[in-house]
């Protein structure tokens, strides 16, 4: 990679990856802090607290709604990217994070708590029009695969995952007490989302708009081979220009599926329902409760509450560590092996929480085999779960159902991400330590579906991709 493509790679992964892992994260820890807030001010409004349930419900509609304004972006951003451009659809959504920030940020010294869940609403938004985008339409140069060649690992992806796991690391380092993690500093942590947005936003002028935006989109050759010369480093650009040009011709030569058309495509069923159970799977697996609760999780384990930041930090760290070793080895021990293996220790490692909790009156120890229990979850997850179902939408299908693919796919991850964000406090406290099977049996479950069904799409053509399911 050249410096300029390097620069703006790691600056359009820093602005949308790494803040939906922040946010991600960033409710956890000043969950007490928040609740308090809430309960005070409803107090002040109406001369009486909140009740423990509809507390909790407000809570976890604050928590969950980041999913619902990510579902509404993931629908927009297609158009988005077509209209402004890589540059303007960041500009525009780094916009979008300053706005939230300042919601966040002044909810408290306005006693509007509506503040909150409007700002958690609308970072939602940017990150489903940012981090659900396929890799191709945020990438300077990739052009999109078409189904015809070897398939291979995309190193966009490999960076949008390594952010993801920073951001929910950045977010459990500063919700420390030593920094950000007192009862007064709660705005200040949810907003900090508008540091990143706005060094985006003063920097991503500095570099030009996507090359293949401008010939694909605009048909702006010149415009493309001077964007192309700045990101390469190189006068002969010919050879990239010849093949943006040729998908140009495939594109306009090509008749896009819709939804409603590859629901009904038999052809490539087994495809689709493999696109759905992994995409559901991975949110469902309980991994966006361990990020929104992973507090609750600790402190219903028995780890003393002074040490639960630090485990937490902790965890974040390994999760790093597991991201990365999960990227750097997709390519040599293939997909399938990786999410089989990810979803089978998530499901090893939920058994694990409900026996430990169930034991822990008796043995006091057993609180730290649950805390290597979440520690097996998100690891697990980092490795495989967390960035193969996206690899394996593009991989499944030919260019025309792609994008209708991406739209199932990317709907099915938040829908279910806000599922669990919202009823997760209630099943907690319905099944207690039990509500943990819950994810074991999902996770196995998608494990043993992806033994039986889907095959191994590394190195292979979409056509031996489909007579293998045929």
């Amino acid at each position: 990679l050249t410096f300029p493509l390097l620069s703006v790679t790691l600056l359009v992964s820093f602005g949308s990856s790494m803040l939906y892992g922040y946010n991600l994260a960033v409710v956890n820890s000043p969950a007490v802090h928040i609740k308090a807030f809430y309960n005070a001010t409803w107090g002040q409004r109406y001369g009486h607290g909140l009740a423990p349930g509809p507390l909790t419900l407000l809570y976890s509609l604050t928590v969950s709604i980041f999913a619902l304004g990510g579902l509404v972006g993931s629908l927009l951003v297609g158009l988005l990217v077509e209209q402004y451009g890589r540059n303007g659809a960041l500009s525009r959504s780094a916009l979008l994070v300053l706005l939230a920030g300042g919601f966040m940020g002044f909810s408290r010294e306005l006693g509007s708590p509506e503040m909150v869940i409007i700002g958690r609403s609308i970072t939602g938004l940017h990150s489903g029009r940012l981090c659900t985008a396929p890799s191709s339409q945020l990438s300077p140069l990739q052009p999109l695969p078409r189904g015809l060649e070897k398939t291979s690992y995309s190193p966009q992806a490999l960076w949008r995952g390594i952010f993801i796991c920073l951001g929910v690391f950045s977010a459990q380092v500063l919700s420390l007490p030593e920094l950000l993690g007192k009862d007064r500093f709660w705005p200040l942590l949810l907003s900090v989302v508008v540091v990143p947005a706005s060094l985006q936003l003063l920097l991503l002028h500095c570099f030009p708009e996507s090359p293949r935006y401008l010939l694909i989109e605009r048909n702006d050759i010149c415009g493309a081979i001077k964007a192309l010369h700045q990101f390469l480093g190189t006068p002969d650009v010919q050879d990239v220009i010849e093949e943006m040009k040729e998908e140009q011709r495939s594109l306009s030569s090509m008749e896009m599926v819709s939804v409603w058309q590859l629901l009904r495509d038999h052809s490539v069923r087994w495809q689709t329902l493999s696109v759905v159970v992994v995409n559901a799977g991975m949110q469902l697996s309980g991994i966006d409760a361990i990020w929104f609760y992973t507090n609750t999780i600790f402190e219903n384990a028995g780890i003393p509450v002074s040490q639960i930041p630090y485990t937490t930090v902790g965890t974040g760290a390994i999760e790093v560590v597991a991201g990365l070793i999960g990227c750097f080895t997709i390519e040599k021990v293939g997909r399938r092996p990786l999410i089989i293996i990810g979803f089978c220790a998530m499901g090893i490692c939920s058994a694990g929480i409900t026996v430990s909790l169930l034991l822990q009156a008796a043995l006091p120890w057993m609180r730290y085999v649950g805390v290597a229990c979440v520690v097996g979850i998100i690891a697990g997850f980092c490795m495989g779960p967390a960035g193969v179902p996206f690899l394996m939408t593009a991989e499944l299908f030919t260019q025309s159902h792609r994008p209708a693919a991406y739209i199932v796919g990317g709907s099915l991850n938040w829908l279910c991400n806000f599922t669990i964000g919202f009823i997760f406090p209630f099943l907690q406290m319905s099944a207690g330590a039990f509500c943990y099977l819950v994810f074991c049996g999902v996770c196995l479950l998608v494990a043993l579906y992806v033994y039986l069904v889907i095959p191994e799409t590394k190195n292979k053509t979409f056509m031996e991709i489909s007579h293998i399911f045929a």
